[in-house]
């Protein structure tokens, strides 16, 4: 009963309101000053406009007023601060064309989360009417009295217009027709550094818009200010300065709209405000971007260059061997990595070379760069400078973009330049300069940069016998070679074999899905190879003996020509001569021979790894009988797993 009675209540007040706003004798409007729509006018609003109330209810109240959006704005926005607030220097536009002098008087009108206002209007000719017909009965009692009444009316409108323009936070001034200034309000002189009196009467385009901000002359037919009431439009700017007095420029955005009197353009009032804040920190946001996109393409450089690295196997541990050779390398890697020497690496192809140049760098304090590797010997001759030092777009013929160089991409980095003595002569000054003085110019860009890269190269050349044939230039030569390392190729550090064929054997055993291992007998044979390919061919033999290998056991296949040497049977057939067919004879003497130097090299050991039987890929039962059968126990006593098993296989 109370929540009904409650309602009731409610909607006849509701309806009261409605009848009071429709029956109000001041002609009044409801306005959304956000959405610039006039909600309702009440039919003493329709009579003074002239306009139907449907078509006031589609009209924007900027449209009713156009041409004073400036004025407008002021006015709303001092509504909103205040809760209310009035002003006579807006004049609305009648249906019949005719602007009429209103005063406004406005406030604000909570509803439903919105903000409206409430606009009351007063007809200012009719008022002045009334005042001139009072003021005609009252002369004929006290005629001075009245007019001094109409005088203050009169100052009280012009004392309103005042606070308006010292009350907006813009920058706001007027120029007639001929371009001088008629007002200019407190926030214009603070902005600009000039007074009032010292712009008002004067052409103000010569004092604070006569040049753009890069200098160049701004004449004052090209001015959007003039053109407002040239063309009668309204110019809307951004992106331009005015001059201080102290010869500083402020930039600032400006609508330039044309004033009309009965018709006729008279000049134009200018409304801007300071948006050099504004214009630096979009400035800042360029650059910033610019260093993105620079910092994007180097990270998607270095990204398609690690890519490509990510393919060449790298062991975690670092150098693998216990020879004396690989410890003095790791001695001079120790020394020289917390330096900034440039590092020489010299030694054959495949002896690992890149891999010292790895673990230098891993071990100095730029670690966290990459380390950025050039292989000098692939790049074509005429693409070095442009590969070493990047390039502009259009530089030559392909350059569709910029490009970073390998020196930039490793500032901060290593530079590791495989095959040095590939490099053409009349690109080794430049490279000179830049490790002296860390300074280069892109292809085809005047642009001088400056890095910091450790340097380190390789070669297999003879780089004096280079220098003396005036094929590499000498203070390059001594500009590299300040901590010269050199890589001791495979043969001259034989123990290390097994350990790094087991190393690529654990690798190859990983990718194959298999449990592969290297037998003794296959590391003799691998120790007893000359490797003239060193590291590089050793990863390559076991590689492929790990594809052929059957039943988990490698087939490691050594090329016939090579500086190893061979069993001591292989050897006589060859130094013999022997045809390519034999007698049953010469095939026992030759099948003798051969387990001979088997037991040899195995130390007559037959069964299990490392063995006789696994060297000559035979089942070790078999190997006994023609040990026995070929007479072979006496003069070489082989080793069997035990010696009951000895006895039963005949062994002395």
């Amino acid at each position: 009963m109370d929540l009904a009675l409650s309602a009731t209540a409610s909607a006849h007040d509701a309806d009261l309101r409605a009848a009071a706003f429709e029956c109000a004798i001041e002609p009044t409007l409801l306005l959304d000053p956000d959405a610039d729509v006039i909600l309702d006018a009440n039919p003493a609003a329709c009579s003074l406009l002239g306009y139907d109330r449907a078509l006031l209810r589609q009209t924007k109240v900027s449209a009713l007023h156009a041409g004073q959006l400036p004025a407008l704005i002021v006015f709303t926005q001092a509504v909103l601060d205040k809760g209310a607030y009035w002003t006579d220097a807006l004049t609305p536009r009648h249906a019949t064309g005719q602007n009429l002098r209103i005063e406004y008087a406005g406030c604000v009108v909570p509803h439903d989360g919105r903000t409206l206002m409430l606009l009351t209007m007063s007809d200012l000719d009719a008022r002045r009417r009334r005042y001139v017909d009072a003021a005609a009965e009252d002369h004929m009692r006290s005629g001075i009295a009245t007019w001094q009444r109409v005088e203050r009316v009169f100052q009280d409108i012009e004392r309103e217009n005042q606070l308006i323009l010292r009350a907006a936070g813009e920058g706001i001034y007027g120029v007639n027709a001929e371009g001088n200034t008629t007002f200019v309000n407190p926030a214009a002189e603070r902005m600009l550094g000039w007074t009032a009196e010292e712009l008002v009467g004067k052409e103000i385009h010569p004092i604070v818009h006569h040049t753009h901000h890069d200098g160049r002359h701004y004449p004052d037919h090209d001015c959007p200010i003039y053109a407002a009431f040239r063309d009668g439009a309204v110019h809307q700017v951004d992106g331009e300065v005015f001059w201080r007095k102290d010869g500083s420029p402020v930039w600032v955005e400006y609508t330039s709209t044309p004033i009309r009197d009965r018709g006729v353009v008279v000049g134009a009032v200018v409304v801007f405000r300071d948006v050099s804040h504004r214009r630096e920190a979009d400035e800042k946001l360029h650059a910033a971007l610019a260093e993105v996109d620079r910092l994007r393409e180097r990270l998607e450089l270095e990204n398609a260059y690690l890519q490509e690295e990510i393919r060449i196997e790298t062991n975690p541990r670092g150098i693998i061997g216990q020879s004396e050779a690989i410890q003095k390398t790791l001695r001079q890697v120790k020394l020289v990595a917390p330096t900034s020497a440039a590092v020489m690496i010299t030694g054959e192809s495949g002896t690992g070379k890149e891999l010292i140049a790895r673990a230098i760098h891993e071990a100095s304090s730029r670690s966290d760069r990459p380390l950025i590797r050039v292989n000098c010997a692939a790049i074509p001759r005429e693409l070095f400078e442009s590969e070493f030092f990047g390039h502009v777009r259009g530089a030559f013929t392909g350059a569709t973009r910029d490009r970073i160089g390998r020196f930039e991409l490793a500032d901060g980095g290593t530079l590791f330049l495989d095959e040095v003595g590939e490099i053409p002569l009349e690109l080794q000054g430049k490279l000179l300069r830049v490790l002296q003085e860390g300074n280069f110019e892109r292809v085809g860009e005047e642009r001088t940069r400056t890095v910091d890269v450790r340097l380190i190269a390789a070669t297999n050349r003879d780089l004096k016998q280079e220098v003396q044939r005036g094929r590499f230039r000498e203070d390059l030569y001594f500009r590299l070679n300040v901590f010269p390392i050199e890589s001791v190729p495979l043969r001259e550090r034989r123990e290390d074999i097994p350990l790094l064929a087991q190393h690529f054997l654990s690798s190859e055993s990983k990718a194959l899905k298999s449990d592969l291992r290297l037998s003794e007998g296959d590391a003799r044979r691998l120790a007893r190879y000359d490797w003239p390919g060193n590291v590089r061919e050793l990863q390559n033999v076991i590689e492929r003996a790990a594809i052929l290998a059957q039943n988990g056991r490698l087939r490691i296949d050594l090329p016939d020509a090579s500086g190893s040497q061979s069993s001591a049977g292989s050897a006589r057939l060859k130094a013999d001569a022997r045809p390519t067919v034999m007698t049953a004879a010469e095939l026992r003497d030759h099948e003798r021979t051969n387990i001979v130097a088997a037991l040899e090299a195995c130390a007559g050991k037959v069964f299990g790894p490392g063995g006789a039987a696994e060297m000559l890929d035979m089942k070790p039962t078999t190997l006994a009988s023609r040990i026995k059968a070929l007479g072979i126990a006496g003069r070489q006593r082989p080793v069997y797993p035990s010696s009951s098993t000895a006895r039963d296989r005949g062994a002395p």
